[in-house]
Protein backbone atom coordinates (compact mmCIF):
# COMPACT_ATOMS: atom_id res chain seq x y z
CA UNK A 1 0.00 0.00 0.00
CA UNK A 2 1.36 4.04 -0.99
CA UNK A 3 1.46 6.03 1.49
CA UNK A 4 1.11 9.82 0.40
CA UNK A 5 3.93 12.14 1.89
CA UNK A 6 2.15 14.58 4.31
CA UNK A 7 1.99 17.76 2.91
CA UNK A 8 4.61 20.85 3.80
CA UNK A 9 3.14 24.58 3.55
CA UNK A 10 5.76 27.44 3.74
CA UNK A 11 4.47 31.04 5.10
CA UNK A 12 5.90 34.54 4.40
CA UNK A 13 5.47 37.78 5.81
CA UNK A 14 6.44 40.29 3.36
CA UNK A 15 9.37 38.75 2.01
CA UNK A 16 10.38 36.98 5.54
CA UNK A 17 9.69 33.53 5.82
CA UNK A 18 7.63 33.18 9.06
CA UNK A 19 7.02 29.06 8.72
CA UNK A 20 7.67 25.96 7.32
CA UNK A 21 6.62 22.68 8.11
CA UNK A 22 2.91 20.29 8.57
CA UNK A 23 -0.18 22.41 7.72
CA UNK A 24 -0.85 22.37 11.23
CA UNK A 25 2.32 23.59 12.53
CA UNK A 26 2.23 26.46 9.92
CA UNK A 27 -1.27 27.87 10.70
CA UNK A 28 -0.53 27.83 14.19
CA UNK A 29 2.87 29.53 13.57
CA UNK A 30 0.88 32.28 10.92
CA UNK A 31 -1.99 32.71 13.44
CA UNK A 32 -0.12 33.39 16.25
CA UNK A 33 1.83 36.11 14.17
CA UNK A 34 -1.17 37.70 12.77
CA UNK A 35 -2.36 37.99 16.42
CA UNK A 36 0.49 40.14 17.24
CA UNK A 37 -0.86 42.80 15.22
CA UNK A 38 1.94 42.88 12.51
CA UNK A 39 0.57 45.04 9.29
CA UNK A 40 2.72 42.80 7.18
CA UNK A 41 1.12 40.88 4.31
CA UNK A 42 1.34 37.42 5.11
CA UNK A 43 0.87 34.30 1.94
CA UNK A 44 1.00 30.77 2.53
CA UNK A 45 1.55 28.02 -0.31
CA UNK A 46 2.35 24.33 -0.34
CA UNK A 47 5.73 24.10 -0.31
CA UNK A 48 6.23 21.46 -3.02
CA UNK A 49 3.46 22.93 -5.63
CA UNK A 50 3.36 26.70 -4.83
CA UNK A 51 -0.51 26.01 -4.64
CA UNK A 52 -1.51 29.44 -2.28
CA UNK A 53 -3.72 28.47 1.03
CA UNK A 54 -6.12 30.22 2.09
CA UNK A 55 -7.11 30.46 5.99
CA UNK A 56 -9.69 32.63 7.59
CA UNK A 57 -7.27 34.06 10.84
CA UNK A 58 -10.53 36.18 12.41
CA UNK A 59 -11.21 33.24 14.37
CA UNK A 60 -9.14 31.35 17.20
CA UNK A 61 -6.52 28.78 16.70
CA UNK A 62 -8.82 26.25 17.36
CA UNK A 63 -11.37 27.08 14.74
CA UNK A 64 -8.40 27.88 12.10
CA UNK A 65 -7.09 24.19 12.67
CA UNK A 66 -10.34 22.80 12.78
CA UNK A 67 -11.04 24.34 9.33
CA UNK A 68 -7.77 23.62 6.88
CA UNK A 69 -8.20 22.88 3.45
CA UNK A 70 -9.41 19.45 3.11
CA UNK A 71 -6.73 19.27 0.26
CA UNK A 72 -3.70 19.61 3.35
CA UNK A 73 -4.85 16.37 4.60
CA UNK A 74 -3.17 12.89 2.95
CA UNK A 75 -6.09 11.37 0.53
CA UNK A 76 -6.76 7.97 2.25
CA UNK A 77 -6.53 4.74 0.53
CA UNK A 78 -10.17 3.21 -0.28
CA UNK A 79 -9.66 -0.13 1.42
CA UNK A 80 -9.26 -2.70 -1.00
CA UNK A 81 -11.75 -5.55 -2.05
CA UNK A 82 -12.91 -8.08 0.44
CA UNK A 83 -11.49 -6.23 3.24
CA UNK A 84 -13.05 -6.69 6.58
CA UNK A 85 -16.47 -4.77 6.66
CA UNK A 86 -16.66 -4.39 3.15
CA UNK A 87 -18.73 -6.22 0.86
CA UNK A 88 -17.25 -7.99 -2.00
CA UNK A 89 -19.90 -8.61 -4.55
CA UNK A 90 -19.12 -11.93 -6.90
CA UNK A 91 -18.01 -11.94 -10.24
CA UNK A 92 -15.03 -10.16 -11.88
CA UNK A 93 -13.16 -7.56 -8.99
CA UNK A 94 -13.63 -4.35 -10.39
CA UNK A 95 -10.85 -2.15 -11.44
CA UNK A 96 -11.58 1.46 -10.94
CA UNK A 97 -11.95 2.05 -13.97
CA UNK A 98 -13.84 5.01 -15.52
CA UNK A 99 -15.57 5.30 -18.70
CA UNK A 100 -14.90 8.29 -20.85
CA UNK A 101 -15.47 9.40 -24.59
CA UNK A 102 -12.01 8.79 -26.77
CA UNK A 103 -11.99 10.19 -30.11
CA UNK A 104 -10.05 8.26 -33.16
CA UNK A 105 -9.68 7.79 -36.62
CA UNK A 106 -11.20 4.75 -38.00
CA UNK A 107 -7.64 3.55 -38.33
CA UNK A 108 -6.87 4.22 -34.65
CA UNK A 109 -10.09 1.46 -33.87
CA UNK A 110 -9.18 -0.86 -36.20
CA UNK A 111 -6.09 -1.65 -34.80
CA UNK A 112 -7.09 -1.25 -31.16
CA UNK A 113 -9.41 -3.85 -32.07
CA UNK A 114 -6.90 -6.53 -33.25
CA UNK A 115 -4.68 -5.84 -29.98
CA UNK A 116 -5.08 -9.19 -27.59
CA UNK A 117 -7.80 -8.19 -24.70
CA UNK A 118 -9.38 -5.27 -27.13
CA UNK A 119 -9.29 -1.72 -27.50
CA UNK A 120 -9.84 -0.92 -23.38
CA UNK A 121 -6.44 -3.00 -22.75
CA UNK A 122 -4.75 -1.60 -25.39
CA UNK A 123 -5.55 1.68 -24.77
CA UNK A 124 -5.02 1.18 -21.02
CA UNK A 125 -1.18 -0.58 -21.53
CA UNK A 126 -0.41 2.60 -23.97
CA UNK A 127 -1.48 5.14 -21.69
CA UNK A 128 1.12 3.39 -18.90
CA UNK A 129 3.70 3.19 -20.94
CA UNK A 130 4.20 6.83 -22.03
CA UNK A 131 3.28 7.69 -18.42
CA UNK A 132 6.49 5.73 -17.52
CA UNK A 133 8.26 6.93 -20.78
CA UNK A 134 7.47 10.73 -20.03
CA UNK A 135 7.78 10.64 -15.93
CA UNK A 136 10.54 12.67 -16.14
CA UNK A 137 9.37 15.40 -18.18
CA UNK A 138 6.31 15.14 -16.12
CA UNK A 139 8.35 15.87 -12.84
CA UNK A 140 10.59 18.61 -14.56
CA UNK A 141 7.20 20.04 -16.07
CA UNK A 142 5.53 20.43 -13.09
CA UNK A 143 8.56 21.80 -10.95
CA UNK A 144 8.79 24.59 -13.41
CA UNK A 145 5.21 25.08 -12.58
CA UNK A 146 5.58 25.39 -9.33
CA UNK A 147 8.80 27.60 -9.48
CA UNK A 148 6.92 29.74 -11.76
CA UNK A 149 3.84 30.22 -9.24
CA UNK A 150 5.91 30.93 -6.73
CA UNK A 151 8.15 33.47 -8.19
CA UNK A 152 5.31 35.42 -9.67
CA UNK A 153 3.31 35.88 -6.86
CA UNK A 154 6.83 36.83 -4.25
CA UNK A 155 8.81 38.77 -6.68
CA UNK A 156 6.88 39.58 -10.07
CA UNK A 157 8.48 42.80 -9.21
CA UNK A 158 11.96 41.99 -8.25
CA UNK A 159 14.84 43.16 -11.06
CA UNK A 160 15.40 40.13 -13.00
CA UNK A 161 12.57 38.32 -12.65
CA UNK A 162 12.33 38.22 -15.86
CA UNK A 163 15.23 36.90 -16.54
CA UNK A 164 15.16 33.79 -13.73
CA UNK A 165 11.80 32.91 -15.87
CA UNK A 166 13.76 33.02 -19.04
CA UNK A 167 16.46 30.50 -17.42
CA UNK A 168 13.73 28.37 -15.40
CA UNK A 169 12.26 27.28 -18.76
CA UNK A 170 15.37 26.85 -20.55
CA UNK A 171 16.55 24.49 -17.86
CA UNK A 172 19.90 26.81 -16.62
CA UNK A 173 19.90 26.62 -13.12
CA UNK A 174 23.10 28.82 -13.02
CA UNK A 175 21.29 31.68 -14.96
CA UNK A 176 18.62 31.60 -12.76
CA UNK A 177 20.79 31.68 -9.63
CA UNK A 178 22.44 34.49 -10.19
CA UNK A 179 19.12 36.34 -11.69
CA UNK A 180 17.96 36.01 -7.72
CA UNK A 181 20.79 37.69 -6.59
CA UNK A 182 19.41 40.51 -5.23
CA UNK A 183 16.19 39.19 -4.06
CA UNK A 184 15.24 39.10 -0.22
CA UNK A 185 17.38 36.30 1.12
CA UNK A 186 14.14 34.15 1.91
CA UNK A 187 12.48 34.22 -1.20
CA UNK A 188 15.32 33.61 -3.24
CA UNK A 189 16.33 30.58 -1.15
CA UNK A 190 12.70 28.93 -1.79
CA UNK A 191 13.10 30.19 -5.43
CA UNK A 192 16.53 28.80 -5.97
CA UNK A 193 15.40 25.56 -3.75
CA UNK A 194 12.21 25.01 -6.17
CA UNK A 195 14.15 25.91 -9.52
CA UNK A 196 16.72 23.00 -8.67
CA UNK A 197 13.83 20.30 -9.00
CA UNK A 198 12.97 21.68 -12.47
CA UNK A 199 16.94 22.27 -13.35
CA UNK A 200 17.95 20.82 -16.78
CA UNK A 201 21.50 18.97 -17.74
CA UNK A 202 22.12 19.66 -21.54
CA UNK A 203 23.02 17.11 -23.80
CA UNK A 204 26.53 16.82 -24.53
CA UNK A 205 25.05 16.82 -28.37
CA UNK A 206 23.70 20.50 -27.44
CA UNK A 207 26.86 21.94 -26.66
CA UNK A 208 28.83 20.48 -28.85
CA UNK A 209 31.30 22.08 -31.55
CA UNK A 210 30.31 21.41 -34.72
CA UNK A 211 33.24 19.65 -36.64
CA UNK A 212 35.34 21.06 -39.17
Amino acid sequence: MSINPQPMWIAFAGAKRIALGPPRDVASEVKAFVDTDSQDMVLIFDAVTSRPVELDLRRSVTEVLDRLPQTSVPAAEPAPHGAAGVPRAAGRPKLGVTAREVTLLPRHWEWLASQPGGASVALRKLVEHAMRANKQDDQIRRAREAAYKFMNAMAGNESGFEEAIRALFAGDHGRLVQAVANWPDDVRTHAVALAEAAAITRPERETAQPRA
